[in-house]
């Protein structure tokens, strides 16, 4: 067992061998209360900007702000809460200037579920749930600035949310500026020259205009044309489509054809939806992450999902056929391999391509595949279907006849959604040609005699006309080069990134800020917003099939124009809500420029992986566009993001006798091999070191109030396993249960040290013994059992001083490098050595709390006042590690004798040879061994070893 291990192991078996239960004085509940009280009261969390003078530097510590669900926190929901806390409270002990705030996204789908299914405005389910989350994150004793809370869902916040909607909608991306400009640039451009010379992001249909033309276009044909340029547009997009919810899903909301929220049927469809053109951003975004403090891991998310690539377009001529079928591929060497042309399920072009004997079997696979969600179809290698639409294309190089077939393997948004079929060379389409009985031509030296010539992806070509012998790099240049001269294509630059579908088809997000004259779109006025909800009767869509929003009575702009009937998505709000924090109650800006240099980046960003291609793509990509617009300055939004673990469950698992009420205790039921069982979860509540209560879980279970309980030694044990925490598996532990038992400080403590942040880990209610054992021992180490002060002012001894500073060395180092589990461990053994010594320094004690405030601030706060303090620990300066401490002043040497170790000897540093050979000849024990006998030779290492020879 390593050293450090061990002393955490002994600080255990100590602390469990003591007696507590007379410890009565350490009362968590009630100076819990009174040090929460006391931070309200004086506002100690609140904070202010600084002037530029202030040499005080600043940090932004901030938690991704939760969904205030209905069935408020679990014990997994506050471990990065709590991580971020302790980062705040210690960079506050630093000097630091600290913005840590708190708020809600409160706009979502289960509040108006609920409102359908009850008919309660999700308003008013919202704020109850409010209520909820924040009773139960000031328990925990968080350190928010509550002065500074957004709501999501409130009028005077989304009103900004529409605002910067506005920003997008009157903006474009210059190519060759590389940034968001007004669209009043783009404008004068096309009034001056029309678009034909016009480098911009845009959609793939815009039509080429002159000035002329566009002078001769009204209203309305002009507001449509810029559609075309907008970083927010209306177009016809693919998206996922739930009838039973009424509403477009997120690709994230979608889990193999059915919603995440109910389990409803998602088919897919094209409807006309808002977009934002997040590929306008694609390169900036790539190039972002070089930039940031991120995790490999989810930088690769990020990469892979954007999903850059270097290849060419190029056209295959429809045999018998007007249509051209245009290809992108990043392989374009291997050409020649091509024995197949497979197009997306979307494609539009499905109908011209199929063959009529065909068209019945076509369409049927087709219906049963864009319902895949591009996700699931990504993610599922090993399921290949397909149909073969009947016709053929000509490869352009080779002038060879391949089949068309139709498979749900090419996503319609990478690309054209078209893809070249060359089995020899990419897996895939080596798994569809074999299926199918397709023809694989191989195209690599080296691969002819291979299985599965995918296995080999580079080398020489062959089989290929006059890429022959060029190796890939070489080959790619001339085959570009040769459909560039023809006219057959070009190379091009692509990527995965969709534009992200806005409009959401149901009543509880945030109204757009439009409204329609002569069919275009228009936005409202600023001086109109906030666009605020209206009443309506149903919050379901309307018979027809239209959003919720469309039941609104005399809901129009001056009494005439249609609103926008589609809502925000629930991202909307939290693409910003960091900006927000800086400058909460600004009413006439979304954040003053001066507050939003003086905050910056997020210093530290802390929430889960599983927003990687959601949130933090969207917030990226608005700050950029706030970014370019002046409103910022400052590009990427989050310096460093951890992404916490999860805290699983322990679920607890009893055993039933399928033939009868027959409950039979684990170790019993796993001899038992004639019955056949019935394996049932049990509420985590009513087990206690994985023992039931028998009599509590019949009154859960009242159908089982007559039932037989067969005993192990007269108790009943329950078999556990690790899962998902989840009301299904009754494993969820509410913090306010553990806080009420144990403590808020036990509970932070405990799931600092339950491992590494970035790792998940089981929850286990009884492994939070110790942790509180913890605390109790470190206030009878200052306080007595009349309530008395233990500890006084001396001066602290050698070995108080090397403890003290071995642990402020641990816990910075540690919580700079946020390593919080091992900081827990190295209070519990300093503690331990400090008792060993029958500490009672004051100063030592003091310098202990506030090691020890970020952890565990209530008890930090308590022992603070006792030791003769007025003011709050909040704002003591975090001790400073002292290297001369460390430095040992002399040496414990082992002393042998003939070579085995007999005794020991602690000797200055510095000491001679021939003192040494003194002072260990005069130790009794080695005059016992000597017994007489001359010594015949004292061998001495400095710092090393005494070996006496006799």
């Amino acid at each position: 067992m390593q050293p450090r291990l061990q002393k955490l192991h002994e600080c255990f078996t100590q602390t469990h061998q003591s007696e507590y239960s007379k410890d009565m004085e350490y009362s968590p509940a009630d100076l819990e209360a009174k040090w929460q009280a006391y931070w309200q009261t004086h506002k100690k969390y609140e904070v202010r900007e600084l002037e530029e003078s202030s040499t005080k530097p600043k940090y932004y510590a901030l938690d991704m702000f939760p969904y205030p669900s209905g069935a408020g926190l679990h014990v997994g929901h506050p471990l990065g809460y709590i991580a971020s806390d302790v980062v705040a409270r210690y960079k506050r002990h630093s000097g630091y200037n600290v913005l840590h705030p708190m708020g809600f996204d409160a706009f979502g789908l289960p509040a108006e579920q609920y409102a359908i299914d009850t008919g309660q405005h999700p308003a008013i389910t919202t704020a109850q749930n409010i209520e909820t989350y924040k009773k139960q994150l000031k328990k925990i004793g968080f350190s928010y600035d509550w002065a500074r809370e957004v709501i999501t869902a409130e009028p005077s916040y989304y009103k900004w949310t529409q605002w910067i909607f506005m920003q997008l909608f009157q903006a474009w991306y210059n190519q060759d500026a590389q940034k968001a400009e007004p669209i009043a640039s783009l404008i004068a451009i096309f009034e001056q020259e029309g678009n034909k010379n016009v480098r911009a992001a845009h959609n793939e249909q815009t039509p080429v205009f002159s000035a002329q033309d566009w002078a001769s276009f009204d209203e309305a044909q002009k507001a449509m044309l810029l559609l075309n340029y907008r970083l927010t547009y209306l177009a016809e997009a693919v998206v996922n489509w739930c009838p039973a919810l009424g509403s477009v899903l997120a690709n994230d909301e979608v889990k193999d054809g059915f919603s995440e929220r109910g389990g409803h049927p998602v088919e897919r469809k094209k409807m006309k939806q808002w977009m934002m053109r997040l590929t306008a951003y694609a390169e900036r975004l790539l190039e972002g992450l070089n930039h940031i403090d991120w995790s490999d891991a989810l930088k690769d998310i990020q990469r892979n999902w954007i999903g850059k690539s270097l290849g060419a377009e190029l056209a295959f001529k429809v045999e018998h056929n007007n249509l051209e079928l245009t290809v992108f591929t990043t392989r374009i060497d291997t050409i020649f391999g091509v024995t197949f042309i497979s197009v997306a399920p979307e494609s539009e072009l499905i109908s011209q391509l199929t063959a009529p004997a065909q068209a019945q079997q076509v369409a049927d696979y087709v219906q049963k595949a864009k319902n895949r969600s591009e996700r699931e179809r990504q993610a599922d290698v090993k399921t290949v279907s397909g149909a073969f639409l009947g016709t053929y294309a000509i490869n352009p190089f080779t002038g060879e006849q391949v089949p068309i077939w139709v498979a749900d393997y090419v996503l319609s948004g990478y690309g054209t959604g078209v893809v070249m079929g060359v089995p020899a060379a990419d897996e895939r389409d080596h798994r569809f040609a074999k299926h199918f009985g397709l023809p694989i031509r191989c195209i690599i030296e080296g691969t002819e005699d291979l299985a599965n010539p995918t296995e080999k992806k580079t080398g020489c070509l062959i089989n290929s006309g006059f890429l022959n012998g060029l190796h890939q790099t070489e080959a790619i240049q001339k085959a570009v080069d040769f459909i560039q001269k023809k006219g057959l294509g070009q190379g091009k630059i692509n990527y995965k990134l969709r534009d992200a579908v806005f409009g959401r088809q149901r009543y509880w997000g945030e109204p757009i800020p439009v409204y329609y004259k002569n069919g275009a779109p228009f936005l409202l006025d600023e001086a109109s917003l906030p666009l605020v909800l209206p009443e309506i009767d149903q919050f379901k869509p309307t018979e027809s099939g239209e959003p919720p929003l469309a039941r609104a009575k005399s809901w129009e702009h001056q009494g005439q124009y249609a609103y926008e009937h589609t809502t925000m998505p629930g991202w909307a709000g939290s693409s910003w809500y960091f900006l927000r924090y800086m400058d909460a109650h600004n009413q006439n800006t979304f954040v003053s420029k001066k507050k939003a240099d003086y905050w910056g980046q997020v210093d530290l960003y802390m929430g889960g992986a599983e927003h990687a291609t959601g949130h933090l793509l969207y917030s990226r990509f608005w700050n950029l566009v706030l970014f370019d617009l002046g409103y910022l300055s400052h590009a990427e939004p989050f310096k460093k993001l951890i992404n916490q673990g999860m805290i699983q469950g322990r679920s607890s698992l009893v055993y039933k006798r399928r033939d009868a009420d027959i409950f039979v205790s684990y170790k019993l039921r796993q001899a038992d091999t004639a019955n056949d069982y019935q394996e049932l979860h049990v509420d985590v509540s009513l087990v206690s070191n994985d023992l039931l209560n028998v009599e509590a879980f019949k009154k859960w279970r009242p159908e089982y109030e007559s039932a037989e309980f067969v005993l192990d030694n007269g108790k009943f044990e329950c078999n556990w396993q690790v899962e998902k925490m989840s009301k299904r598996w009754y494993n969820v532990v509410n913090p306010d249960d553990v806080i009420a038992r144990y403590g808020a400080d036990a509970l932070r403590l405990y799931e600092m040290f339950l491992g590494p942040l970035e790792y998940s880990k089981p929850w286990d209610t009884s492994g939070i013994d110790g942790v509180s054992r913890f605390l109790r021992k470190l206030w009878r180490s200052c306080i007595g059992r009349e309530g008395e002060c233990l500890v006084a002012e001396a001066e602290a001894t050698e070995k108080e001083n090397k403890i003290l500073h071995t642990l402020i060395k641990r816990v910075r180092e540690d919580l700079d490098r946020f390593s919080f589990n091992t900081v827990v461990s190295s209070y519990m053994i300093a503690l331990n050595e400090l008792n060993a010594l029958e500490c009672k320094n004051k100063m030592v004690f003091e310098q202990f709390l506030i090691l020890l405030s970020p952890f565990a601030p209530h008890i930090a706060e308590e022992l603070w006042q006792r030791l003769g303090h007025s003011e709050s620990i909040l704002d003591e300066p975090f001790p400073i590690f002292e290297a001369k401490y460390l430095a040992e002043s002399g040496f414990e040497y082992p002393v042998s004798i003939n070579g085995k170790m007999r005794a020991s000897i602690w000797l200055a540093n510095g000491v001679s040879a021939e003192e040494a050979q003194i002072k260990t000849l005069a130790l009794e024990k080695v005059q016992a061994w000597l017994d007489g006998k001359a010594l015949k030779k004292c061998i001495f290492v400095p710092n090393k070893i005494i070996n006496l020879v006799i």
